[in-house]
């Protein structure tokens, strides 16, 4: 059985927050789970109805049950894993600081390396990944898995700096399509993958790229920036209105028009990591903040998780 946070979930900052009716939903936040301690990576598993998510410290992923309510372990040790997303199969592919890889969990339960190195050079730690339509999985590489032991396994970088990098499916080739960043985090793609979207946890802005025909990115500009100097971007998520959704830690949840106007937030007792959609109709937000699962069903859907 959950509990129930405090109220007011929602915070308008602009009349199109309020006319895009995303302040219609649950009133409250939903506590699914009390015991991380920096809990990330949230997934949602239409197939089995279940929600998977990862305890970085703690180096385990867990799993909720939708309809128990139950939380149970899903893997342990993990990698001190982080961020987590579903290829074009419906595999997980989950991004491991302490191992600093990417892998892709098969169908009967292998583990496969998608990218542990560039250049030759091992991964910083890999944070948040995304697949496109075509298959190529694209994820951050910022450091905070080898800056201490908390997160992952302290270590000397030997690349050099954080950036984003492409693993194309078919030769593996691991490429380097973006940098510049302070710590890059999390990325999503434009409802039409013309764009993606990454946050700079350390440069406190979401900066967005053009994408080329051939998965090469151009005309980076800033989408998005931190005022208020606290609200650290972490990862980033599509509703099908096209507002971008945005976990900013000190900030809550920042919900931005198409146009980088900041309309509203969902304001969260505790420094908020991470965002997923899912449920069955793809509205219930899922939040994963400091030690502890958040839910609530919104009023906004999610983008479909599959597209032709």
């Amino acid at each position: 059985m959950s509990t129930q946070a405090r109220t007011p979930l929602y915070e308008i900052l602009d009349e199109r927050f309020r006319t895009g009716r995303c302040a219609n939903g649950d009133d409250r936040l939903d506590v699914l789970y009390d015991g991380c301690r920096w809990a990330e990576g949230p997934l949602y598993l239409p197939a089995w109805r279940q929600f998977v998510w990862s305890d970085i410290p703690n180096d385990r992923m867990l799993r909720w049950d939708e309809h128990t309510g139950a939380v149970s372990l899903f893997r342990s040790p993990a990698g001190h894993p982080n961020g987590n997303t579903l290829d074009r199969e419906g595999r997980l592919v989950t991004c491991e600081q302490g191992h600093r890889r990417v892998t892709r969990t098969e169908p009967d339960g292998r583990v496969t390396v998608i990218a542990e190195r560039y250049d030759g050079k091992r991964l910083n730690s890999p944070n948040d990944a995304v697949v496109r339509s075509d298959g190529s999985i694209w994820f951050s590489d910022p450091d905070f898995g080898i800056t201490s032991d908390y997160e992952g396994v302290r270590a000397e970088p030997e690349i050099g700096g954080c950036h984003v990098y492409r693993a194309d499916p078919a030769t593996g080739e691991v490429r380097l399509v973006a940098d510049g960043f302070g710590a890059p985090n999390g990325l999503v793609f434009s409802p039409d993958e013309r764009q993606l979207y990454v946050s700079d946890t350390r440069g406190g802005t979401i900066r967005v790229f053009d994408v080329s025909d051939d998965g090469t990115l151009r005309a980076g500009k800033v989408f998005a920036e931190a005022t208020d100097g606290v609200s650290r971007f972490d990862n980033i998520r599509f509703d099908d209105g096209g507002r971008l959704w945005a976990a900013a830690m000190a900030g809550g949840v920042h919900c931005y028009d198409p146009d980088g106007t900041l309309i509203g937030r969902l304001l969260v007792p505790e420094p908020v990591s991470n965002i997923a959609f899912g449920g069955p109709k793809n509205n219930r937000l899922f939040i994963t903040a400091t030690t502890s699962l958040y839910s609530a069903v919104m009023s906004v859907t999610g983008l479909p998780r599959v597209r032709g």
